[in-house]
């Protein structure tokens, strides 16, 4: 089956507050400490990048611009967790209508991402036709030794229930980084009568399947091919019929699209990241070296 073989018409659920905005530091400051939850409805569609200027100029003459997207988009980047089998990939491909993922998400360059930073580690499931998102905010270097190292984390006591479902999801699942996806996202948010819209364009989608840290520099690459963005209307309720005539008009496609699933497919289904146990973290002093005549002839020919 190709990538764009499966493809169907999908409805999902967006929030007047623009929930997925990079905020200026202080505003991190002010959320890290808050679960963040949100139920939507989404339609996505994949459009040619030489419509973008027209779809631009008509969201904008009804939409407000997100005051934390500058034109052509700031950077996301998400890394998934899954099974060594897939399981999270394969219930959104078979269309479960309970399904979930797990991932970590940096809004901002990831070239820039310390320790310190504030990420977002999110469990995103699909009830029926409801999108629903949970998360909290915490430093990078926290959330690794969370979700990598498998260490316990301080937190308050209004996070702890959150906390307490993703530490076990990783370990009963044995979750473990599977790829990253990338993408620069513009955000337009609705007016007056329709508060509840907010629409997302997605460019140059990309992923990769190993160097997990978002500061690595790794290569990326392509998992959408790059003449071609991803639009989703989001909105609490309905999508208004100028929003629907507007991607008529640009004769853009409904897709039902997983960017996770993209990024998954780009490797074959077989990212490096499947095989082997996560990366472990070996205290500190100790011997790595392999014991001398551990693998002589001699030995193997017994």
């Amino acid at each position: 089956m190709g990538v764009f073989d499966r493809f169907r018409t999908s409805s999902a659920k967006g929030t007047h507050r623009a929930e997925d905005v990079p905020t200026a530091p202080t505003g991190y400051q002010q959320t890290a400490g808050r679960l963040h939850a949100f139920n939507r409805y989404e339609i996505k569609y994949f459009v040619d990048e030489m419509k973008v200027p027209e779809l631009r100029r008509e969201l904008a003459a009804r939409m407000d611009t997100d005051p934390y997207s500058p034109h052509g988009g700031y950077p996301v980047t998400s890394l998934y967790y899954d099974t060594p089998d897939l399981r999270f990939y394969w219930e959104k491909i078979e269309g479960l209508r309970f399904r979930r993922k797990l991932r970590m998400r940096l809004y901002g360059n990831p070239s820039e991402c310390t320790d310190d930073t504030p990420v977002h580690i999110e469990i995103k499931q699909r009830v029926n036709r409801v999108t629903q998102k949970r998360r909290i905010a915490v430093p990078y270097g926290n959330a690794r030794r969370w979700l990598d190292g498998r260490q316990e984390i301080d937190c308050e006591p209004s996070q702890r229930p959150f906390v307490h479902e993703v530490t076990t999801l990783i370990g009963n699942l044995d979750l473990r980084p599977i790829v990253t996806t990338g993408y620069l996202r513009e955000a337009f948010v609705g007016r007056e009568a329709d508060l509840g819209l907010r629409v997302t364009i997605d460019h140059k989608v990309h992923g990769r399947d190993r160097d997990f840290h978002f500061a690595s520099g790794a290569q990326n690459r392509f998992v959408v091919p790059p003449r071609l963005a991803i639009v989703e209307l989001k909105a609490n309720e309905r999508v208004p019929y100028w929003a629907t005539d507007l991607t008529a008009r640009l004769d853009m496609s409904v897709v039902r699209v997983s960017k996770y699933c993209q990024s998954v497919e780009a490797f074959g289904l077989a990212p490096r990241s499947r095989m082997g146990a996560p990366e472990l973290v070996l205290p500190q002093g100790f011997d790595d070296r392999v014991p001398t005549g551990l693998f002589e002839t001699s030995t193997m020919a017994r």
